[in-house]
């Protein structure tokens, strides 16, 4: 059985956040009552009886990811983006959690019973989560620009990097065509989210699957994956990302 190395295992953490985060909250979306996925947003699971669920969803997810951003600065450093990939992940890590921690209010109902539209006024908690939702999803489109950057500048890396930006592109207009459902109250609200989540997401989980394979290659002596690390160590004496 092959042993991971500890970086290894943190980058694996990348992998199984994403993972979790979908699958958790598309079965839980699934067979909630009241609960329309086309409609409500991922984080109106925090709410009712269940909510605990969802939120612990986004707890060890936010971590996992935040684990990963450690291991994805150990296998970048040195190099192009070796500061600000990593950076970017974490806050997308972190900004998971503290949506999980600070849950938004009864709204547009769900859970039944919950007023049909807005409350009036919204509570301190709630304004939290909208902020740490935006970091959420603008953190990952800025990662997926420093990603392609480092991978533009390696050898037989260019398809990840055109990957990543229309993953970067994409995710940053879903991210405004969101707000503008969120706001207009429209119908499909859920599924717009869940296509932006589905294409950020997928982009994580498949970034950290390539750096594992590219961690297990240079740890058997790979000579293609060894000498794109000695191109990013010579690229760091004038760029440190």
């Amino acid at each position: 059985m092959r042993r991971y190395s500890p970086t290894e295992l943190l980058l694996v953490a990348g992998i199984a956040g994403p993972v979790l985060f979908v699958v958790v909250s598309t079965l839980d979306g699934a067979t909630r009552t009241g609960y329309d996925p086309a409609y409500h947003p991922i984080s109106a699971l925090s709410l009712g009886g269940r909510g605990w669920l969802q939120i612990t969803n986004f707890i060890v997810s936010g971590l996992l990811v935040t684990a990963f951003a450690v291991g994805l600065r150990r296998h970048w450093r040195p190099g192009p983006g070796a500061r600000w990939g990593p950076a970017l992940v974490g806050m997308f890590g972190i900004g998971l959690v503290l949506s999980g921690v600070f849950v938004m209010d009864p709204m547009r109902g769900y859970p039944p019973g919950a007023v049909t539209g807005d409350p009036a006024t919204f509570s301190w908690h709630h304004t939290l989560h909208d902020l740490f939702g935006m970091v959420v999803f603008l953190s990952l489109p800025l990662a997926c620009f420093v990603a392609a950057r480092r991978f533009a500048a390696r050898p037989g890396r260019r398809g990840r990097a055109g990957y990543s930006v229309l993953s970067g592109v994409a995710g940053l207009v879903l991210m405004g065509f969101f707000g503008t459902a969120w706001e207009t109250d429209d119908a499909l609200t859920g599924v717009v989210q869940r296509v932006m989540i589905v294409v950020d997401w997928l982009w994580l989980a498949l970034l950290a699957s390539w750096l594992v394979a590219d961690a297990r290659r240079a740890r058997d002596g790979d000579p293609d994956v060894l000498r794109a690390a000695d191109q990013g160590r010579e690229g760091s004496k004038t760029d440190r990302g």
